[in-house]
């Protein structure tokens, strides 16, 4: 019953309230973005979600668009801006994302959506991470984010799949706020970003 009804339920709840809440630091956000860096206020790009249909995944921006003298970007730490370094490590950069949960694309809790080329590189067994809607946050998140392998990411997401419930649910909620303000995870080790999944069980390690 809570996956089918009670879930989606909590999820419009939530992200209607949260949107509510969080308008007035998300306008300052957008504002020191854009007297910062200018336009564009956000990050839009195309990741999988449920059943790996692809969305408009939205975050705020927090990278630059600089690139070499090929007219190749540069890499993801040279273009992350001293803003954009304070909102990761904050999660503030996420705020936007309630619109994907408030619009269906995501849950506020589920395996955080990837890229779609991802798709054909995971295992049958890691494929499973997409029988739910991805969320803002979820069980790899509060257990160190970006600081984990992939396969232990994975893992997680799927743990997360065969046990999810209302209870489970409130409780990586609940301890969310604490993972965020440790800001353990935010990057992955010599990397200011997590580096591609590449595919499969043995790959993907850093």
């Amino acid at each position: 019953m809570y996956m089918r009804w009670g879930k989606r339920a909590l999820d419009i709840v939530a992200s209607v309230g949260g949107l509510i809440i969080t308008m007035p630091l998300m306008v300052l956000v957008a504002a020191l973005i854009v007297l910062g860096e200018g336009l564009p206020l956000h990050f839009r790009q195309v990741r999988a979600g449920f059943r790996g249909r692809p969305f408009v995944f939205l975050k705020f921006r927090t990278m630059n668009n600089d690139r070499d003298s090929a007219g190749e970007l540069l890499p993801d730490e040279q273009r992350l801006t001293a803003l954009g370094r304070f909102l990761r490590s904050t999660s503030l950069d996420e705020l936007p994302e309630l619109w994907n949960v408030l619009k269906g694309d995501m849950s506020l809790v589920g395996p955080r959506p990837l890229l779609t080329e991802y798709l054909d590189r995971y295992t049958p067994e890691q494929a499973r991470r997409h029988d739910i809607k991805p969320g803002i946050t979820g069980l790899a998140q509060i257990s160190g984010r970006n600081a984990l392998h992939w396969e232990e990411r994975f893992a997680l997401d799927v743990w997360y799949v065969e046990n999810c419930s209302l209870w489970l649910d409130l409780s990586i909620l609940a301890r969310t706020p604490p993972a965020v303000l440790r800001r353990r995870g935010i990057t992955a080790q010599g990397s200011a970003t997590m580096p591609p999944f590449q595919g499969g069980e043995s790959h993907g390690r850093r």
